[in-house]
């Protein structure tokens, strides 16, 4: 079968094509094997170690394909012939190729939402996972809803998460939030119509001084953007969430922020997102009933994926980059 690989070591990885890879054996216990269709790309993942800690080097923890065999011990809702879409394991991936296996029981596939086809539905797992992790657990709805006129400033809000993070927040939390969407100002006319209350230009310099302060900042940007947000949010009292890559050096508890000596009493939380089958399905609804805007995409053939794979490294491309499989 055909599959992407990342050979050499992370410090030098070499993206491939391979259209022999070995076939996959079915599944068994309660394993799924998915006929791929689609498979988004995240670009960052060249910089995650797990990829390279498999036997396979294959990247991709986005797919969306077709149920071609169960596991004998699967007992789950899905049924051989079901289009489906899932993230996949962080530890394992493996989802460009053409047929992948995955555990029914421990990793998150649900149905297709009807209205999209699987290139769409392949872009969304992480960024739907990624925006409603940071959302609803680590900024928190007592942080987001506690009353009207509570300010978040979202980061790097044209990119995938942002997008889908700016819908969310604006359905779940309605008009008493004030959306502060950071971005360039070619995406401004987007933002405002997914739910963005103000956006602000982040090549403009002291960009900071137009935001002003905010009660929460979720940063998908990190870097400079990261260090001034710093300065807009609440001290005491605020919340910075951030899923940047490179992580911050206080990341997982490596360190306590530096930046807390001038910010005292701000919670400050970087996370690598989990599974959550209930949110791919909710979202996945919402979509399918015109509350969610689908995120753009711009598709290759698989043929074409080491050209799919440097088109997803530049930062001012619009859409995200998925390959076809079929």
């Amino acid at each position: 079968m055909k599959a992407i690989q990342f050979l050499g070591p992370k410090s030098n990885p070499q993206i491939t094509l391979n259209p022999s890879y070995p076939d996959l054996p079915p599944p068994t216990g309660s394993q799924i094997l998915i006929k791929v269709y689609s498979a988004g790309i995240t670009h960052d993942e060249i910089n995650w170690p797990e990829v390279y800690k498999t036997t396979s080097h294959i990247p991709g923890h986005d797919v969306s394909g077709v149920i071609t065999a169960l596991g004998p011990s699967y007992t789950g809702p899905l049924k051989v012939g079901d289009a489906v879409y899932a993230m996949l394991h962080v530890d394992r991936g493996q989802g460009q190729a053409e047929y992948v296996l995955v555990d029914g029981e421990e990793e998150e596939v649900v149905r297709k939402p009807g209205s999209l086809s699987h290139a769409q539905a392949a872009a969304l797992p992480i960024p739907v996972l990624t925006a409603w992790e940071a959302l609803f657990v680590h900024a928190g709805e007592e942080s987001l809803g506690k009353k009207k006129g509570t300010r978040v400033l979202v980061t790097g809000a044209s990119g995938a998460v942002g997008l889908i993070l700016v819908q969310l927040a604006r359905l779940k939390f309605g008009g008493g939030l004030d959306i502060v969407a950071l971005a360039s100002e070619g995406n401004f006319e987007r933002l405002r119509e997914l739910g963005a209350s103000e956006c602000v230009d982040y090549k403009v310099p002291d960009w900071e001084e137009k935001v002003g302060k905010v009660d929460v900042v979720i940063d998908m940007a990190g870097g400079e953007v990261l260090a001034k947000a710093w300065e807009v949010v609440k001290s005491p009292g605020g919340v910075i969430v951030t899923v940047a890559d490179p992580a911050p050096a206080w990341a997982f508890g490596k360190a306590v922020p530096e930046e807390l000596e001038m910010h005292p009493g701000v919670r400050a939380v970087y996370f690598v997102i989990g599974l959550n089958a209930e949110a791919l399905k909710e979202v996945g609804e919402l979509i399918d009933l015109g509350k969610i805007k689908a995120l753009p995409v711009v598709e290759f053939p698989v043929e074409k994926a080491l050209d799919a794979w440097e088109f997803a490294g530049q930062r001012s491309r619009n859409g995200k980059v998925v390959i076809n499989f079929v």
